[in-house]
């Protein structure tokens, strides 16, 4: 489950907030029960003796905890984003990346990434606040400085180990090209494949029913169409031959190989989905091996 509130990091989202600081929302009542395990923190006193304070979890990712008040703050800022109230699977969007978020920094620090003061203070000036607009923003949108140099430095830390599994992929991949005649009847669908069958140039008739491309789908991977279905038919096919119809939301594809190369170099737009399909790979293993504990309601 790679997103942030679909597929935006948390460093984007307060460079964004920054950006927006007049938009702030009062703050709000606790948006979940208190009935959650807590771990317990030192509070100093006058005494000479610490106090131990519980302090309630949202979740606990390989032992290190998501406090349910982090949680809670995060919530409320993607309910003012949002301008809308929270559904429950809002919150877990915003649980579950908050989750993601320290695998990836996780996985950061045992690669052997650190993040000193002076980086994060270069981060934070890079912004171009003033430290008054900076002072306000914090305030308003229910950070105190630590916490906010802790979210911060978090996103930082966890992008930095996104960039590097993203660098890692490949520019060469197994594709396909492949062209289609796509029907809007079955009919007329089965017709056409009956025609194919029959020695058919699939060309001519790709051609005659879309003019322009002339049905040419051009070089793609393995999980670069947007529907699925024909993805997993035309990677069994041979060069030269062609599906049966295949029936999508779309409507009814009669696709053919054109060609095929184990190694063919990917567009921008076909990296980038092959780089997200890596990173999503990647923290679905992470989230099998890791101690994830769940402790809201």
């Amino acid at each position: 489950m790679f997103n942030y509130y679909k597929n935006f990091s948390f460093g984007l989202l307060i460079v964004l907030l920054l950006l927006l600081v007049g938009c702030q929302s009062p703050p709000q009542e606790s948006l979940l029960s208190k009935e959650t395990p807590t771990v317990d923190a030192v509070a100093p006193t006058d005494a000479l003796e610490p106090t131990v304070t519980a302090v309630a979890l949202a979740a606990e990712v390989n032992g290190e905890p998501i406090l349910l008040e982090e949680f809670e703050a995060e919530a409320t800022r993607y309910q003012a984003a949002l301008g809308t109230e929270l559904a429950t699977e809002d919150q877990q969007i915003v649980l579950d990346t908050m989750i993601d978020e320290m695998i990836f920094a996780q996985a950061a620090t045992r690669a052997g990434f650190t993040l000193n003061d002076v980086d994060l203070q270069a981060h934070i000036d890079q912004l171009g606040l003033t430290p008054e607009e900076l002072a306000q923003w914090i305030q308003a949108n229910g950070y105190t400085e630590d916490s906010f140099h802790a979210a911060l430095g978090r996103s930082i830390t966890a992008a930095w180990m996104r960039d590097q599994l993203a660098a890692g992929v490949p520019r060469t991949v197994e594709q396909i090209h492949a062209r289609q005649i796509l029907l809007y009847n079955s009919d007329e669908a089965e017709t056409i494949l009956g025609q194919l069958d029959a020695g058919a140039d699939f060309a001519t008739l790709a051609e005659q029913y879309d003019p322009v491309i002339k049905g040419d789908l051009g070089w793609f991977p393995r999980g670069y169409l947007t529907v699925p279905e024909l993805g997993a038919v035309i990677f069994e096919l041979e060069p030269g031959s062609y599906s049966p119809v295949i029936e999508t939301a779309l409507g009814y594809h009669i696709v053919q190989v054109i060609e095929y190369d184990g190694a063919h170099a990917l567009t921008l737009s076909a990296y980038q989905v092959v780089q997200h399909q890596a990173l999503e790979q990647w923290l679905r293993q992470q989230r099998d091996q890791s101690e994830i504990m769940l402790y809201l309601p």
